[in-house]
């Protein structure tokens, strides 16, 4: 029998969490340890943020450094995994209504390989990503996230990854300098709309005013979580997994979901 796996939304801040041990990268690797082993994994990047709806179509994606100025270790990192063209089939299937096209340009971001590092460091089982429609507004990528339910039955774990707050341009220097209060109230406003099953106000974030613009300048690292909030059921249990803000204005809050 399958069993109904989770959904995550991590946040993956710095790609240095890659390859640096941190109390982040530890409540990764206490997760890993504590989920059921899926048959595949669906990853929903905000660093895949193009103008259409696309999967991935490779049996065994490529990873893809979309970074520059970091030390050559990390470019060195290497998550292959292999096996994925039936849980594309299965994906493209359930998503026929919404346009999604099938690609060979893009494979593993590190939205996805950063994270899936620390949980899965196996590399064992098969991957594949879904993009970020740039064109669509937030309810889409809501209603969208709603068409991927039975892929959680399948045995197929969807992993979002992004940061409710990430603000590059108001970085501090250090990972535990303070955070700022704009951060922190936005970071705070999100896990309680959370608590209440009030997605409606996540859709509608930027109705939180100076806050939500400060905390979210462009939307690609929030998009993935509305994703998560959209597969989530009645008899579901949320866990947040890892609640602290890093560098002043990186929310590296990570929530399970089932």
């Amino acid at each position: 029998m399958i069993k109904k796996q989770p959904v995550l939304f991590i946040a993956h801040g710095s790609p240095m969490n890659a390859i640096i041990e941190n109390s982040y990268s530890k409540s990764l690797n206490k997760l890993g340890e504590e989920l059921d082993k899926p048959k595949a994994i669906m990853i929903i990047s905000a660093h895949w943020y193009i103008n259409n709806t696309f999967l991935t179509k490779q049996d065994s994606p490529k990873e893809i450094y979309d970074f520059y100025g970091f030390p050559e270790e990390l470019y060195k990192v290497k998550y292959s995994t292999s096996g994925a063209k039936p849980y594309i089939n299965l994906a493209f299937e359930e998503l026929k209504n919404y346009d999604v096209k099938l690609t060979d340009t893009w494979g593993l971001d590190h939205g996805g390989w950063s994270v899936l590092k620390h949980i899965f460091p196996k590399a064992d089982i098969p991957v594949f990503e879904l993009s970020l429609n740039a064109l669509e507004k937030e309810e889409y990528h809501y209603n969208l996230g709603k068409k991927l339910s039975k892929l959680r039955e399948q045995g197929i774990l969807i992993l979002a990854s992004g940061n409710i707050v990430h603000n590059l341009g108001k970085m501090k220097y250090n990972e535990e300098d303070k955070p700022y209060k704009w951060a922190l109230d936005f970071d705070n406003f999100v896990r309680d709309a959370i608590i209440n099953d009030e997605h409606d106000k996540l859709i509608n974030y930027k109705d939180f005013g100076q806050d939500a613009l400060a905390s979210v300048p462009t939307n690609e690292h929030f998009l993935p979580l509305l994703y998560v909030l959209a597969l989530k059921e009645d008899e579901d249990k949320v866990e947040f997994i890892f609640d602290e803000i890093h560098h002043g204005s990186l929310s590296m809050r990570s929530i399970k979901i089932g």
